[in-house]
């Protein structure tokens, strides 16, 4: 499983800290640096991030396997924040994100994927009421969070593929096959849950 949704075993206070306050923390964060347009605001958030990720003490390994992954994203939307509407816009919009990205990926590697399910099941608990189920909602989730780390692995293979048979980068070459991969991993996932009455 790719190292973006992995836990990571450790003794820090993040990973002793709930997991509920955790997701609280980064839900208030995502708010502020969204609704709120201040680029001291934004360096505050990233100041944060990184504090979050020095006291979690993950490895190096782990945070540049990360960033593999989300910096050219973070650099593709900063970019095109700067051409349209300036540097400070810029700033906020990829600073932000970027933030979160490292928020995010400090709260998946000091807790457990165990713990953020419950915290969504008892949350989804008062929606009994209106017919939500919290067990397969929880389910729901979980599958979900897996997906994330399977599209990570099958995208790094199929550049990996790209790169032994010593092609260059093509945005077609690469979406067709990553995506017909996606889809006969879903319907292969499909028919698993099916065949253990998920379809009722």
């Amino acid at each position: 499983m790719s190292d973006l949704m992995t836990y990571v075993p450790g003794t820090s206070i993040l990973h002793r800290t709930k997991a509920g306050t955790k997701v609280l923390t980064l839900a208030v964060v995502s708010i502020a640096t969204v609704v709120i347009d201040n680029v001291w605001l934004t360096a505050g958030a990233l100041v944060l991030a990184a504090t979050a990720a020095a006291t979690a003490r993950m490895p190096r390994k782990v945070l540049v396997r990360q960033w593999k992954a989300y910096l050219l994203i973070v650099v593709l939307l900063g970019g095109y924040q700067w051409l349209t509407d300036g540097p400070a816009t810029a700033f906020h919009v990829a600073g932000g994100l970027a933030a979160l990205l490292i928020l995010a990926g400090v709260i998946s590697s000091t807790t457990r994927t165990t713990e953020l399910l419950d915290l969504a099941v008892r949350c989804a608990t008062p929606l009994k009421r209106v017919g939500v189920d919290p067990e397969r909602f929880g389910i729901a989730l979980a599958l979900g969070i897996r997906s994330v780390a399977v599209v990570f692995d099958l995208a790094r293979d199929v550049r990996e593929a790209q790169l032994a048979r010593g092609l260059g980068f093509s945005l077609r070459a690469f979406a067709v096959p990553l995506v017909v991969r996606s889809l006969r991993q879903a319907d292969g996932l499909a028919e698993a849950l099916i065949a253990r009455g998920f379809d009722d």
